[in-house]
């Protein structure tokens, strides 16, 4: 009996870091080598590469360049943008454990970058049932919705389930969708395995292209084939591979209803070497008065070292209706006195920090001093989960 090893194409052993850097745990070498083809079906050029390496591909080919969709009309109507989003991380492997999830991450932060509120990120299994009621709820709840995971060309079998059950969340048939194959079989004719395919294995490659019919399909970039599918002019169908999913949602950037400028939030952030229990008092007589005005208070301890009391909100004038006497007066709490002056009595992020930080003897600090102390913080408690799992104490 021959083993099922033998009736796959061998491809040479080649490492895309950037397409597998979203793992945190070691492949197998099946599953790398798997892994690392259908990276190379979605990537004309490889991030890492220099263009002097990628100009021609190895059979002497210039890698294909694609027109990218233009920027469709707006699924919440004329005017209106999206104010509210929810991820959807869709995978076996991420709920055992085997795969880092970078996904839900890169996307709460690009939500904050251009104002949108994040609402909810949920973990669910490659099932079918699972997918078509979470994918309904969201859709029924949030303005965009995004999915992470199973489009890959398994689906139909066991795990690559995604495209499938979507459509059939939203009563819709799958087809091949033309264009797409026609983009698909444009990147991929030169590679060396393609002559050597099975009609099996070509028809699981093609998987990839059959999308639910009522779909709108978006191409984001002139060097990834696979688009971006949307189903209820809300929910996008992204790759679980963190290169792939992160240079697609901001590639998509241009073509989402998002919201202006002045609707989004900043942040600022006051380290200081005070305990907890210390600020406490403080920053809750803070948050009390400036959550009517959307301003957001929070404290986050970092061990042995102090704690990052966390300002988020935006600049915005004072009106009669949201304020009392009590919280025009409490200057030490952020607000400015409107008792001397003509003008409409205005909250300033910046100025409600320089209070923090003189109340809490702290400082402001950036974002990157923020990743560096809490760097460091890992750093210190390594030894102390090492140590634990021995049944001894650690030194500090």
């Amino acid at each position: 009996m021959r083993s099922v090893l033998t009736l796959i194409p061998k491809t040479r052993n080649r490492s895309y870091k950037t397409c597998t850097s979203g793992l945190s745990s070691p492949l197998t070498r099946p599953g790398a080598r798997l892994l690392d083809r259908f990276a190379r079906l979605h990537l004309a050029t490889p991030p890492h590469m220099s263009k002097a390496h990628t100009t021609r591909s190895a059979s002497g080919q210039l890698p294909p360049s694609f027109s990218v969709s233009p920027t469709p009309r707006n699924p919440l109507g004329e005017g209106n943008y999206i104010r509210t989003a929810a991820a959807l991380i869709i995978g076996d492997e991420i709920l055992n454990g085997k795969t880092h999830d970078m996904n839900s991450n890169y996307f709460a932060k690009y939500c904050f970058e251009h104002g949108i509120e994040l609402k909810r990120i949920e973990v669910i299994a490659d099932d079918e049932a699972q997918i078509i009621e979470a994918s309904r709820r969201m859709v029924m709840n949030y303005d965009f919705v995004v999915t992470s995971g199973g489009i890959g060309p398994t689906h139909g079998t066991f795990n690559d389930i995604t495209y499938a059950s979507l459509a059939k969340a939203f009563s819709q048939s799958l087809v091949h969708h033309t264009e797409t194959l026609t983009r698909m079989t444009e990147m991929i004719k030169h590679r060396a395995w393609m002559s050597v395919q099975t009609p099996q294995q070509r028809a699981a490659t093609e998987r990839m292209a059959l999308f639910p019919d009522g779909a709108e399909v978006l191409f984001v970039a002139k060097d990834i084939w696979v688009p971006v599918v949307r189903l209820e002019g809300k929910l996008c169908i992204f790759p679980g591979i963190p290169s792939l999913f992160q240079k697609m949602l901001t590639a998509l950037t241009p073509l989402l209803p998002l919201p202006p400028q002045t609707e989004r939030s900043l942040r600022i952030q006051v380290f200081t070497e005070r305990p907890e229990s210390m600020i406490a008092p403080y920053l809750t007589k803070l948050q009390t008065h400036l959550r009517p005005h959307g301003i957001q208070v929070g404290s986050y301890p970092v061990l042995g070292q102090g704690v990052f009391v966390s300002l988020i909100g935006r600049d915005r004038l004072l009106t009669t209706a949201s304020m009392t006497s009590t919280q025009v007066q409490l200057d030490s709490d952020g607000h400015h006195s409107s008792e001397d002056t003509k003008d409409p009595p205005r909250i300033v992020l910046a100025d409600i920090a320089r209070e923090v930080e003189l109340e809490i003897d702290g400082q402001i600090v950036s974002e990157e001093e923020v990743a560096k102390r809490k760097g460091q913080c890992k750093q210190l408690t390594a030894p102390v989960t090492v140590a634990a799992s021995m049944g001894v104490k650690a030194k500090f």
